[in-house]
């Protein structure tokens, strides 16, 4: 109890009994790893890099490494009120904001929070209702 406990305070919200625990706990083991374009380790991981280890340990699943195959091929397409625990969500920063043009996955923990790699603060957590993720918002993904 002790490590969904240190989990929920680095996460910034408390995780509850119907919570997927083991997604919050390995989630919050990664916060504050650095940005590494193409990384995949503790030692620095990039968006993509980030949601395959987690998938990998959390749910014994392989994702394709690169966000917009994440999308494309590994997600059944959720809207964002469709969210659960666990799902992916897809932003296109640059361009039209269409599958075509995903750059950026993070993935959906609860209360509107996701957790990313972001290429200039690392693996962190940040609220979908920010302005910057509204605008580059594409679509959330129920991975198959």
């Amino acid at each position: 109890m002790r490590e969904l406990a240190r989990a929920g305070l680095a996460l910034g919200f408390d995780i509850e009994e119907h919570d997927n625990w083991q997604l919050m706990i390995e989630s919050s083991k990664w916060l504050g790893v650095p940005y590494k374009y193409a990384g995949n380790t503790k030692s620095g991981v990039d968006c993509s890099g980030f949601t395959s280890a987690i998938y990998k340990t959390v749910y014994n699943k392989q994702l394709h490494r690169r966000s917009a195959d994440q999308y494309t091929q590994d997600c059944r397409h959720a809207n964002r009120s469709a969210l659960s625990s666990g799902d992916l969500v897809f932003f296109a920063t640059s361009g039209s904001k269409t599958a075509s043009n995903i750059n950026h996955v993070g993935i959906y923990l609860k209360n509107n929070k996701f957790i990313h790699a972001s290429s200039s603060r690392g693996v962190v957590v940040d609220d979908l209702s920010t302005k910057y993720y509204v605008q580059n918002w594409v679509a959330g993904g129920k991975v198959k």
